[in-house]
């Protein structure tokens, strides 16, 4: 049960900035940069936001978990960003989720991808770290 609430509290953290990103890149960059442009540019943000939600909860925990719990942490917040995403994203735009990947951009989606797998190992990574 700990390992699921550190989760939700890293995910909570990360989609919150993401959806309070979100009208911003939509509103404003969109329209200036296009949606590949807008995307990467909102991306630095996002991997800003993930390394310090997992440093700021790696280091909070105490008593320290092992390194592996750790990484369950960031497997379960993965799982819960790709339901927040397939479930509350989709449904927000109206899309089906064929049409989403249908319409994606090659390299921005590329990034976002990148940037889930730096989610789920971020945890661990600073888990690994802290023990130095």
């Amino acid at each position: 049960m700990r390992l699921f609430r550190l989760a939700a509290l890293y995910f909570a953290i990360v989609f919150g900035t993401g959806f309070l990103l979100g009208p911003i890149r939509l509103l404003v960059l969109v329209p200036r940069l296009g949606s590949r442009w807008a995307e990467l540019a909102e991306m630095p943000v996002m991997l800003a936001a993930i390394v310090c939600a997992a440093r700021w909860i790696v280091r909070r925990t105490a008593p320290p978990l092992p390194r592996r719990s750790w990484q369950g942490v960031g497997l379960i917040a993965l799982v819960l960003m790709l339901a927040a995403e397939f479930g509350l994203v989709l449904q927000l735009r109206g899309i089906p989720l064929a049409e989403y990947f249908a319409t994606r951009d090659p390299v921005s989606a590329t990034a976002y991808y990148l940037s889930l797998l730096a989610f789920a190992a971020m945890p661990a990574e600073f888990a690994r770290r802290q023990r130095r």
